[in-house]
């Protein structure tokens, strides 16, 4: 269990990365934590239910300490289960919940959660009540601009009002739509048509609610642009795959004067946490599967990610082994 660090709504997170299934588990948010001091992290998406009724409620909330500020996510529709998972993520430390209203999966829909619930608001409410009456920490709320036939902005406003008098501290605006019957959860990523100025005009129609706008930047001067209209920005899948070219988030977003990271820097100096994590009988691909979007765009980079990717596969990285490989990106100047 950590220690809760202070974290108030009002030091604004310009910039997060976004919570992601299968991708921003704790080895990577380590990743991340070395790339920025201050970018908000999150956790994946976390079925309140799940939580209140598994006996490993560890394997769901364990974080290290390293990877403030960090929020949980949460998935769900009963105010009751809700409040019980609030009062888990406060006693453990995080800093933040957020509340999914975005999740367009099949699976999570037909729990009735996710997108599917902007269609009902008043349930939404009644669940951020939920959790903002058990805890102590911010409470915040990640949706789409609309779902399916249910995409006014009148809808939308009147949905973002709604939520807004529960209690929500911050929204973050996906800016598609959901498409709840007829595309996966990969397509709901792409083939809705970013609206960024849905969410500019909901910004300006709310200017006291804090509004973080989410969807398809790729770099940090895309994102550096969105600030001047949004309190924040939620960075995903781009940073997921291309790390590296977020070096300078402490740079160019909080004006931190750092030195920019190298591949090999990171790798580097993850090399105790990844002692630790073998020595505790973890597997070196739990990390590596996440280590090797570090490197591209250089000479042999493919020859390397397959070196990391096979062996530790196969069980055959130890640390001496990612030691070498780590120094011949160093010798390439990556």
């Amino acid at each position: 269990m950590n220690n809760t660090q202070s974290n108030s709504i009002k030091n604004i997170h310009k910039l997060s990365i976004a919570p992601m299934m299968d991708c921003t588990d704790k080895h990577f948010r380590m990743i991340m934590r070395k790339i920025s001091s201050k970018a908000l992290l999150y956790t994946e998406m976390i079925v309140a239910q799940s939580l209140i009724y598994t006996k490993k409620k560890e394997s769901f909330l364990d974080f290290n300490s390293e990877e403030h500020p960090i929020a949980i996510q949460f998935g769900g529709d009963s105010p009751e289960i809700l409040r019980e998972a609030a009062r888990m993520a406060q006693d453990w430390g995080y800093d933040e919940i957020n509340f999914n209203v975005g999740c367009p999966s099949p699976r999570v829909c037909s729990g009735n959660f996710g997108a599917s619930l902007m269609k009902d608001p008043e349930k939404v409410a009644r669940c951020i009540e939920s959790l903002k009456n058990n805890c102590n920490i911010p409470v915040t709320i990640k949706h789409r601009i609309g779902v399916d036939n249910h995409d006014s902005f009148i809808n939308l406003n009147n949905f973002v009002r709604c939520i807004a008098n529960a209690g929500a501290d911050r929204f973050t605006v996906h800016a598609r739509k959901a498409i709840l019957k007829g595309l996966n959860p990969k397509q709901n990523r792409t083939i809705p048509p970013l609206k960024y100025d849905v969410v500019k005009k909901l910004k300006e129609l709310n200017p006291e609610l804090l509004i973080e706008i989410n969807g398809g930047f790729t770099n940090i001067d895309e994102s550096l642009a969105a600030l001047n209209d949004f309190d924040g920005v939620m960075v995903g899948r781009s940073i997921y795959k291309y790390p590296l070219r977020w070096t300078e988030i402490d740079q160019k977003v909080y004006g931190i004067n750092t030195k920019c990271k190298s591949a090999s820097d990171i790798i580097f100096s993850l090399i105790p946490y990844i002692e630790k994590h073998l020595s505790n009988g973890g597997k070196s691909w739990d990390i590596c599967k996440h280590l090797i979007n570090l490197v591209e765009g250089i000479p042999k980079a493919k020859i390397w990610r397959n070196q990391i990717s096979t062996n530790s596969i196969r069980k055959e990285l130890d640390i001496d082994y990612l030691l070498k490989l780590t120094s011949e990106l160093k010798e390439m100047g990556h």
